[in-house]
């Protein structure tokens, strides 16, 4: 779950909905940036369903005691998000096993994971590399196509992430900290020497983005719950989040 805290409320947002704004984001992209266009279908598919692994942890929202706040995806305990990621990148892999390999990429890269000492990360790092091994023997694609792929995975997550997270207006300074001087992930798409990817809202329905790496200005949305703090202290927060209304978070992306 992706978490905003006003003074009344929490923004909620299910991982597998950002995950499909990323795909949206991910279909507008300039073809050339993919380097093989038959693969693009394969992409897509990754992008939109990478955090397919959330589906179920995101069904039934849980409160973090010490914080005061539902868990959000940055501190959900490890040991559940672990063995959803393995089923999630299991279930990717029954519809297409390129997607699997991009998503397996994916989670394998997170640093909290990989530098862990604890035994099931330890068990999941080496799952997954099993899992790279055997699909990159199958499939036979380039190193470079593979990366680039993974590349625009990361950068659609972040993208995605950057419209989830910011209060939609935000102002630069009052941006979530992670993506305030530009999109790091943005970097490898770039010939070299040009400046990061760079998001700004231009106002609570629009965002610019330089350089515009899509084929054209374009809308999309997502769906957000705002979730009343009266509501969970008085109901409890799986009854506030069930009864809470979704609605649409429209945006445009404009150059």
């Amino acid at each position: 779950m992706i978490i905003r805290e006003t003074d009344r409320e929490f923004v909620m947002i299910t991982q597998h909905d950002h995950a499909c704004l990323s795909g949206h984001l991910a279909a507008q992209l300039c073809d050339d940036l993919f380097l093989e266009a038959g693969c693009i279908p394969d992409v897509l598919l990754a992008i939109q369903e990478h955090d397919r692994g959330w589906i179920r942890l995101d069904h039934t929202p849980i409160w973090n005691d010490r914080d005061q706040v539902p868990f959000s995806f940055n501190d959900y305990p490890m040991l559940p998000k672990l063995v959803l990621y393995t089923l999630g990148i299991d279930e990717v892999e029954q519809r297409n096993e390129y997607a699997a390999l991009l998503c397996s990429l994916h989670y394998a890269s997170f640093q909290h994971i990989r530098s862990s000492s604890h035994p099931d990360c330890i068990a999941f790092c080496s799952r997954e590399a099993d899992r790279q091994e055997r699909l990159h023997r199958k499939l036979k694609l380039s190193q470079e196509v593979v990366s680039r792929h993974f590349q625009l995975l990361q950068l659609c997550d972040d993208l995605s992430l950057y419209i989830c997270l910011n209060r939609p207006g935000s102002p630069k300074e009052q941006e979530h900290p992670w993506y305030r001087d530009g999109f790091k992930r943005s970097e490898p798409l770039l010939p070299k020497g040009n400046p990061r990817m760079i998001a700004e809202w231009v106002n609570e329905k629009e965002i610019k983005m330089t350089p515009f790496l899509f084929k054209k200005e374009f809308q999309t949305s997502i769906p957000v719950k705002h979730v009343s703090k009266d509501m969970i202290r008085s109901r409890g927060l799986n009854t506030a989040y069930t009864q809470a209304i979704a609605h649409e978070q429209e945006v445009s992306i404009v150059s």
